[in-house]
Order: C-alpha cells, then structure tokens, then sequence
C-alpha cells in the first residue's frame, strides 16, 4: 500500500530560502571575464489556497568588457511575489509554480568609479530602478524541512541604463522552519 502524502504546503507554514544562479545564459565559467550571476534571500510561506508568497532580496552582478578591464554593473533589489501552484504529484514531493513579483532597488555600475585606468569615463549613471518579474518554479522535498529549488526567471526593470530584461536561471536551497 502507497504512503499517504506527507504534510507540505500547509497553510501559515514558512520557509527561509537561498538561491544562486547565471544571468542571461548558462556561463558556469567563474573566471570568465563576462560572467553574470545573481543571488539571493528570501522567506516564503504558504496560503489557504496553497499556493505561496514571497519576500526577499537579490544581489546580481553582469560584467561588461571594456579593452583589458572588466567594469562590473550590480544591482541590488527587493523582491515581493505571489507564485501559483498548478502540479503536484500525489505523494507531495514535486511542485511546479509561476510566481510574479514587484521588485525595486538600486543599480551602481563600476561601483561609481567614473575614471577607467586608460582615463576613459563610464557615462553610466547609478539609478534606481523599478519593475517585476515572471517566474516558474520547480520544488522538490528532499525532507519535510528541506526543499531543493530550480527557477527560471525574467526580470524587467525600468531605470537601468543598461539592460531592462535579464533571465536569471538558478538553484536554491528551501529551509521550512515551521
């Protein structure tokens, strides 16, 4: 006889999330002078309807190559999100949601270093930026307390002046702590 399903997406339950990933490709290499990637903080937590909300903070970083110099262009943003579950298996061990988000924050480009070591100056100015994001979700339980994530995501944010769209790819690690 199947196990009955375990106790997940219950109501009022929260969790402490902790994501990483690539931004606008799947460069793994680290060393890569125009690696891009993001990370981030959140704690979620599940409503009547079991679906899930979302509160958070991510830093991304994509490098730009200029000549011999990487010049680094950082974002850091606040994330509020309202994510729908629309699968489930039976057992409850494998979810799959589309979340959208309100997001707001900063961008610096080269840490606000104007004056390039050739005496080249970034016109660049830091700004703050506002917008959402689009996101689906997969959750599989490794425990009842421990969730591994998989998410692709498309962030839009007004005010960047270099790049508006950016598609992040991650894993996260999901900690329910009631």
């Amino acid at each position: 006889m199947p196990e009955p399903p375990a106790q997940r997406y219950i109501p009022g339950q929260r969790g402490l999330q902790f994501t990483a990933g690539t931004v606008n490709g799947l460069n793994l290499n680290f060393a890569s002078r125009d690696f891009a990637f993001y990370t981030g903080i959140a704690m979620s937590g599940y409503t009547k309807r079991t679906d899930r909300w979302l509160v958070g903070i991510e830093f991304l970083e994509k490098r730009h190559i200029y000549r011999d110099w990487t010049v680094p262009q950082s974002q850091i943003t606040l994330d509020t999100g309202y994510y729908l579950k629309f699968y489930s298996d039976w057992r409850k061990m494998f979810f799959a949601s589309l979340g959208a988000s309100a997001m707001g924050g900063y961008e610096t480009v080269n840490w606000n270093k104007k004056l390039l070591p050739d005496g080249a100056t970034i016109t660049n100015k830091d700004s703050f930026l506002y917008g959402g994001a689009l996101t689906f979700e997969l959750e599989t339980y490794l425990s009842d307390r421990l969730v591994l994530l998989l998410n692709i995501r498309e962030r839009l944010l007004l005010g960047s002046s270099i790049g508006k769209f950016n598609t992040q790819t991650g894993l996260g690690i999901k900690f329910i702590i009631n």
